[in-house]
């Protein structure tokens, strides 16, 4: 069931933009933060009892209170902000009280890591880091300043090429790298 949440919580952050762009025509803004509002909830009553979990679920329930009870539509644009606040929160912290989230992730597959991966998988958190910094910023000026099309465009659509690419890049340089190990 879990599971189950987590996906539908994805895929609901994967199309938000849309929503947003092409719901509020049928849905009033406090129906929206009800929605993910209950999706957070019904996340951190089936996920394990983590105090990231519970801290990253808590801000994004109170923004959808905040977004049900003001029940203004600029309100629901901020939600792309914040998941990139909480990406670079995780990344970020990581490097801090370790070890690095890319680290953790290579040892599922590789639990023996040598050291010159553990620096690589340092070296990507901090390259994550930097995204969600940069993805928050933008997100924020074009809430702040952009129309809603814009908005939309980036949030929905570019910033996820962006995450591809990173991905993809990262991917051909690991290769790379391995192959000269």
């Amino acid at each position: 069931m879990s599971r189950l949440i987590g996906l539908t919580l994805l895929l609901a952050g994967l199309s938000y933009p849309f929503v947003v762009y092409f719901g509020l025509e049928h849905f009033k803004p406090w129906q929206v933060g009800l929605l993910l509002g209950a999706l957070w909830l019904a996340r951190v009553l089936t996920s394990p009892a983590r105090v990231g979990n519970r801290w990253m679920a808590g801000a994004a329930i109170a923004f959808c209170v905040l977004v049900m009870v003001v029940g203004n539509a600029q309100l629901l644009r901020w939600y792309p902000v914040l998941i990139s606040t909480f990406m670079l929160g995780l990344f970020g912290s990581s490097l801090i009280y370790g070890p690095p989230v890319v680290e953790r992730l290579a040892r599922l597959r590789e639990p023996e890591l040598p050291a010159v991966a553990i620096a690589y998988t340092r070296l990507v958190t901090q390259v994550w880091s930097g995204f969600f910094l940069v993805n928050g910023l933008i997100a924020a000026g074009l809430t702040l300043w952009a129309p809603l099309s814009w908005w939309t465009l980036y949030t929905g659509l570019i910033a996820y090429g962006l995450m591809g690419l990173l991905f993809a890049g990262e991917w051909w340089v690991r290769q790379r790298v391995r192959g000269r190990a």
